[in-house]
């Protein structure tokens, strides 16, 4: 009578709506800083790696539906395209990005306990 319902959805659902979700803000960031080079002018290298990271994001809603690994590799690659030129160009901004990285592996590490987390363990039954 007080048996615990069965776990709905899997890892690969929240891995599936979070790589879309990260897609559409990166889309939405470089979209705008494209946006922002019609009134400053943006290095020439940037606009064209940015171009071309909205291109692959446009492009993964459509073949990253089924692959994962499309769709990792495209958010990789268009958050490369616009955190590399800056450092390149500004090497003291790399301080605050290796600062960043402290919450990013800690989110990272609970998401692989997460991952892991089997489906026997029963919640705790309340008094």
């Amino acid at each position: 009578m007080n048996t615990p319902a069965p776990v709905r959805g899997t890892w690969d659902k929240v891995e599936f709506y979070t790589s879309y979700f990260l897609l559409l803000v990166l889309l939405s960031f470089i979209g705008t800083r494209l946006g922002f080079a019609v009134v400053w002018q943006l290095p020439a290298i940037d606009f064209v790696l940015s171009v071309i990271a909205v291109l692959l994001l446009i492009a993964s809603f459509w073949f990253g539906r089924h692959s994962r690994r499309w769709r990792l590799w495209t958010i990789g690659f268009a958050t490369a395209t616009q955190i590399v030129p800056m450092v390149i160009r500004e090497p003291v901004l790399l301080f605050p990005l290796i600062g960043a990285l402290i919450p990013v592996a800690i989110l990272v590490g609970c998401l692989v306990a997460l991952s892991k987390k089997g489906v026997d363990v029963r919640p705790p039954q309340g008094s």
